[in-house]
Parts: structure tokens; C-alpha cells; sequence
């Protein structure tokens, strides 16, 4: 069995995961599902998602299960775009922010004041993402193979 995901829903899955969700893709009919990771919204009432729930337990071998990034592939992904960017003042503001105490507030503060870089910012961790869902999916098709 292959399994097939447009580009269109590996974008919507990395969204998600980027919001705190698990993605769950149905092999059979590349259904998505989406629901609050425990680890990202622990207070978050999960009656919402009733359906989506009974869904997976009910046939839990149909679906993939992506989870959003742990913290550590959280910090590589910001470490990486600090190391991508040129030597400069914005360069080193990130690799500082990344070094202290709370380093996802200090680089969330430097990224919000970075004008033009702040979208870039958005646009390399999306890309990241895309492709951390597009790995995950064909590491899965390998098995399945």
C-alpha cells in the first residue's frame, strides 16, 4: 500500500503541528485528523474532539501518528535559521537570545524585532516542518513497502 499526501496536506499537517496538534492520517481514505498534544495544551478540554478521538481508537492501525516537535527539534529548528543567516548584528542577537535562561522567549522577542527577518523566520520553520511531515510519511511508506 502506498500512501499519498498532497502537498496541500503535508502544509495543513505542519500548520497544525506548529499550533501544539497531532496529526492523524487515515492510510485508507488520507483523512486527516487533528488533536490537541497533551504536551503542548494540557489544560485543554478534549470533549471538542470527541469524534476525532473514537475515530482513532476505533481503528487505530489505520493511522499515522505525527506528533508536533519535541522542544530540542523545536530549538534546532531556530538554531539552524540563526546559523543560516549571514554574519551580522540579527545573527548574533539569535545565537545569544539561544543561549540564555529561556531561550524560546529570547528568540521569540529578537525574531518579533526583526522587521523583514520575522517572515523569513515564519517561512523557514514552515519549510522545516513540510519537510520534518514529508520524512515522517516516507519513513512510514518504507515500512509499509
Amino acid at each position: 500500500m502506498t500512501t499519498t499526501v498532497t502537498k496541500e496536506q503535508i502544509k495543513e499537517i505542519a500548520e497544525q503541528l506548529d499550533c501544539g496538534f497531532s496529526c492523524y492520517f487515515n492510510k485508507k481514505d488520507n483523512e486527516l485528523l487533528f488533536v490537541p498534544d497533551p504536551d503542548h495544551h494540557p489544560d485543554m478540554e478534549m470533549s471538542a474532539w470527541k469524534s476525532e478521538l473514537k475515530k482513532i481508537r476505533k481503528n487505530p492501525n489505520n493511522f499515522i501518528t505525527i506528533d508536533p516537535p519535541s522542544s530540542s527539534e523545536s530549538f534546532e529548528i531556530m538554531a539552524e535559521f540563526a546559523e543560516s543567516l549571514e554574519d551580522g548584528k540579527l545573527r548574533d542577537e539569535l545565537i545569544q537570545a539561544l543561549n540564555k535562561r529561556k531561550p524560546f522567549r529570547e528568540f521569540k522577542f529578537v525574531i518579533d524585532n526583526s522587521g523583514d527577518f520575522r517572515q523569513k523566520w515564519f517561512d523557514f520553520k514552515s519549510t522545516k516542518l513540510q519537510e520534518r511531515v514529508e520524512d515522517e510519511l516516507r519513513y512510514v511508506n518504507d515500512e509499509e513497502e
